[in-house]
């Protein structure tokens, strides 16, 4: 591949959306259970979701400055990325999730491989 089509191809990247959560104290385990599979589900539900995962912190490094569960949505290109924000099945996740959310952490790059 010469450095051209790299050019051309580079809005068909790979988009890596990195969000962690801490829940309130008050949070129960099910409703941390029902959030995830509301989020699972919009890989089905949003065009241009390749693939929602993640789950619950367990890195033994005690290095997660309080938030406990982490995901990964990768996204097909940057568009796609741009559509699922403001995206009517997104904003319904969001709207489940702000009663129960005390910090938010979100982190995307692009993919090199």
């Amino acid at each position: 591949m010469n450095k051209l089509s790299l050019k051309t191809n580079k809005q068909h990247t790979l988009v890596q959306h990195i969000v962690c959560f801490k829940f309130l104290t008050n949070t129960s385990p099910d409703q941390v259970k029902l959030l995830e599979q509301s989020f699972f589900a919009l890989q089905d539900k949003i065009p241009g979701v390749l693939k929602i995962d993640g789950g619950e912190n367990n890195s033994p490094e005690n290095l997660n400055k309080g938030l406990t569960h982490c995901f990964i949505i990768t996204f097909e290109d940057q568009d796609a990325r741009a559509n699922y924000l403001p995206h009517p099945k997104h904003q319904e996740f969001v709207d489940q999730l702000k009663p129960i959310l005390e910090d938010v952490l979100v982190i995307d790059f692009s993919s090199q491989n």
